[in-house]
């Protein structure tokens, strides 16, 4: 089940899953992105998850499932959980896409479901490898907002080994790597996530965890609980940027959608 968490009561931006993004609201587009991905993965339903009538009755226009979930989760791994326990049959495979992030590529999505289907991981997601001038474009971004963008270290068979709001790892000579290729050893992580329903619902039962409080990077509670969680390569979306918390994100979006094209203009 794709799950796509929609909160009225965003601080910086009240209301945003209804807000227009190019004459579509962000509902529209992200629940786009989850009918095009179910249609890729196959065998899978898409379902809105909110705490406000105006949203459910606007998903419902857009001719998608939609429930009312408790106004008190605070989390969207929380209320694709709490929409998931109440399907009957309840589904093996949740996908938790954020109702903040328009531009996830479908086949992101389909991607992350077939690495579950295919694996025993507790929970999959995506990282992009960063070419060296992303590196220093992640740099100069951390210079004046460390705690944006997340990197990841990987094993040879793609299990994450850590995540941090850090840039890791720390790289020796790399004058001599940057000649020798395009590529950093860098993975910067992408902010999306398909769990078994079994493992996040231990997620949901323990509490934060350590390094999870101290970096802010909930995904660490699954390691820390010794749960395995598989990274999928992607390539990097042409509208790479990340989720729309507030009306400069917006413009940003605008920006974007300008300068690439709409993907969702047909």
């Amino acid at each position: 089940m794709i799950v796509v968490p929609a909160r009225h009561g965003s601080t910086r931006l009240r209301g945003k899953p209804l807000v227009a993004i190019a004459g579509r609201t962000l509902l529209d587009r992200v629940t786009r992105v989850a009918r095009a991905a179910a249609a890729l993965a196959g065998d899978a339903e898409v379902v809105v998850a909110t705490d406000d009538e105006r949203i459910m009755t606007h998903a419902r226009e857009l001719g998608v499932a939609a429930m009312m979930t408790s106004p008190a989760i605070a989390s969207g791994s929380g209320r694709a959980y709490a929409a998931a326990i109440s399907r009957d049959p309840q589904p093996r495979i949740v996908v938790n896409l954020q109702g903040d992030a328009p531009f996830v590529p479908p086949a992101m999505v389909a991607a992350l479901l077939a690495a579950m289907r295919q694996g025993e991981a507790a929970m999959a997601t995506p990282v992009v490898r960063l070419d060296w001038p992303a590196l220093d474009a992640l740099r100069a971004q951390k210079a004046i907002a460390p705690f944006s963008g997340t990197t990841c270290v990987r094993g040879e068979d793609g299990s994450a080994l850590w995540f941090s709001k850090t840039i890791i790892p720390a790289i020796r000579d790399e004058p001599a790597l940057r000649a020798a290729g395009d590529l950093s050893p860098v993975w910067q992580h992408v902010g999306l996530y398909a769990y078994r329903l079994d493992a996040l619902a231990a997620f949901e039962a323990a509490p934060p965890s350590t390094y999870e409080r101290l970096e802010g990077l909930e995904q660490l509670r699954f390691l820390e609980l010794g749960m395995g969680v598989m990274t999928v390569a992607v390539e990097r979306p042409p509208h790479a940027m990340g989720g729309i918390d507030a009306p400069a994100d917006v413009a940003r979006a605008e920006a974007s959608i300008a300068r690439h094209g709409d993907p969702y203009e047909a």
